[in-house]
C-alpha cells in the first residue's frame, strides 16, 4: 500500500484485506480514482480538526456544569454548533466514501 501512498495505519482491517486482495492497479474501472482518494484524505484531515474541537468544547462544557451554570450554558451553545459541524463533515465524508467504494465493490462483485 505504501508504494501507492495509501495511508493504512488507521484503516479498518477489513479494508486492508480488500486493498490487498484487489490491487489498486486494477481499479481503472473508476474514473478519477486518485482524485477521490485525495478528497477522502482531505476529509480525514478536516474531521480530525473538527473532532478535536468537539472534544475540547465538550470537556469545557462538562467542567463548567458544576462551576458556573451560566458559562456552561454558553459553552453548551457553542458545543451545539460544533456538533452540527461534525454532522455535516461526517455526512460529506460518508457520501464521498460511497461514491468511491460502491463502484469498486460492484465491479469486483459482478466479476465474481
Amino acid at each position: 500500500m505504501q508504494q501507492f501512498g495509501i495511508r493504512t495505519e488507521d484503516m479498518p482491517a477489513e479494508m486492508g484485506v480488500f486493498l490487498t486482495a484487489y490491487p489498486r492497479d486494477g481499479w481503472s474501472c473508476i474514473p478519477h480514482f486518485d482524485a477521490g482518494l485525495e478528497i477522502l484524505e482531505k476529509d480525514h484531515d478536516a474531521l480530525h480538526v473538527v473532532l478535536e474541537s468537539f472534544a475540547e468544547t465538550a470537556g469545557r462544557t462538562t467542567s463548567l456544569i458544576n462551576l458556573n451554570e451560566e458559562q456552561a450554558r454558553s459553552e453548551a451553545g457553542e458545543l451545539h454548533g460544533v456538533v452540527e459541524t461534525v454532522e455535516a463533515c461526517l455526512a460529506r465524508h460518508l457520501g464521498d466514501e460511497e461514491d468511491l467504494a460502491v463502484p469498486i465493490i460492484l465491479h469486483y462483485r459482478l466479476r465474481g
